[in-house]
């Protein structure tokens, strides 16, 4: 198949790529047909648009805005796909919003820069991420959080500032952001709080799986759980983001790293990533996990993980920590207004507790380049995440291929 095709690892100046010359003929062509679009405007030949829920994508020409004040303006290299950019993809209810642009994992330059902005230049290499860290709340200049309080996290489908859009079609449509990034676009516009300056000799199809998956992962181990060397882990879900627990487990020592999934094949596919032991909670009997748990460890997990998005695993991860000093970390995310039901006795006489990980814990602008750094050290594993990859006109194979669990994580490269 043409999408599974592996290409070279290289460097943003060997795949950069950027067409000058066509851009300067899609703008004459904007300016013969009367357009009012100024020359600071960057004709988007490459974007796939979402204009209704559970459709294909739609490559089509789009008009992006020059930055703002505060904004920094990205030319994406390649982009990853994310299952949460299925999930809104398939959404037909609010927070839901169309036609839109998708995309969060990737990794591009900056081609300008508004107004404002001075940690980065055009030509940097940058990953943009979901996340915001604007360097100035209480919470950023804070070692205690990764939530900013002055770019608050939302689904908004706008900028964060001024709360507009940057992308129109060449009709004058608006188009809405995604989750602040829209990366499946040549172009894109990015509030600078989002942006995180990287080593330009990151290969991009590595780089851009740090925007969102695989460090939230070993985050959660790093940075929320802070995972002790010699201690029990266990993994409720064997996705991506399980995965990247794993390996963010086994950086940080742990002895025993055990996986739950109800598919046995990601057994095998674990033990690339550090998992030692493996329940098909399929295969449990009578028993809950929790108690197989129980009785594998002598008393249950120093850590737990529920990567799933299932209330009911929260709580069986919650059980199947040890009293006394148990974590369970929740990453997954259930529908909207799930709850979660717990004994106040339980948990008073555990001496458990139970915490949440947005992005890991990871602080975008300090500790993506630390991670960037221990994989071009060979310590941190990311090749092994890439099960595809494919190019930008066949953005509708790497939907087919997560929905059919047929990818960890699909690379999408922007035409050259």
């Amino acid at each position: 198949m043409r999408g599974s095709r592996r290409r070279q690892r290289g460097t943003v100046d060997e795949t950069l790529g950027i067409q000058s010359s066509r851009q300067s003929r899609r703008r004459a062509t904007l300016a013969g047909q009367g357009s009012s679009v100024s020359s600071s405007y960057v004709d988007c030949g490459d974007s796939a648009i979402v204009r209704k829920a559970g459709e294909p994508l739609v490559i089509e020409e789009v008009i992006v805005a020059p930055p703002k004040s505060r904004e920094v303006r990205i030319k994406i290299i390649c982009t990853s796909l994310c299952h949460s950019d299925v999930t809104f993809w398939k959404l037909q209810h609010p927070p839901a919003i169309f036609p839109r642009i998708l995309g969060h994992e990737a990794m591009g330059v900056v081609e300008s820069v508004g107004e404002g902005v001075h940690e980065v230049v055009e030509g940097d290499t940058v990953i943009p991420i979901f996340l915001p860290d604007c360097g100035e709340c209480t919470d950023c200049l804070s070692d205690k959080s990764n939530l900013c309080s002055k770019l608050p996290f939302s689904v908004s489908p706008y900028m964060d500032r001024d709360k507009t859009s940057r992308f129109t079609d060449i009709n004058g449509e608006t188009l809405y952001h995604f989750l602040f990034v829209s990366s499946f676009s040549e172009y894109t516009v990015v509030d600078i709080g989002h942006v995180t300056k990287i080593d330009p000799q990151t290969p991009p199809n590595r780089a851009c799986l740090l925007s969102c998956g695989v460090s939230t992962g070993v985050g959660a181990a790093w940075k929320t759980a802070k995972v002790e060397a010699g201690t029990t882990v266990a993994i409720f879900g064997l996705g991506a983001i399980g995965l990247a627990v794993a390996e963010g487990a086994r950086l940080c020592g742990a002895k025993r790293i055990i996986g739950v999934d109800v598919n046995q094949d990601k057994f095998e596919l674990g033990k690339k990533f550090g998992v030692t032991d493996f329940i098909n909670s399929r295969d449990c009997g009578d028993k809950t996990v929790s108690q197989v748990i129980m009785e594998m460890t002598d008393g249950g997990a120093d850590y737990c993980f529920e990567c799933v998005g299932l209330s009911s695993l929260v709580y069986e991860a919650y059980a199947s920590c040890r009293k006394g000093w148990g974590k369970t970390v929740v990453l997954g995310v259930d529908q909207p207004g799930a709850k979660l039901t717990f004994s106040s006795f339980e948990v008073l006489h555990s001496g458990k507790s139970l915490m949440g990980s947005l992005f890991g814990g990871i602080k975008p602008k300090s500790d993506i380049p630390i991670l960037i750094k221990r994989y071009m050290d060979k310590e941190l594993q990311l090749d092994e995440f890439v099960t595809h990859e494919v190019d930008f006109e066949d953005i509708n194979k790497a939907f087919d291929l997560l929905l059919t669990g047929k990818s960890l994580r699909c690379v999408i490269w922007m035409k050259k």
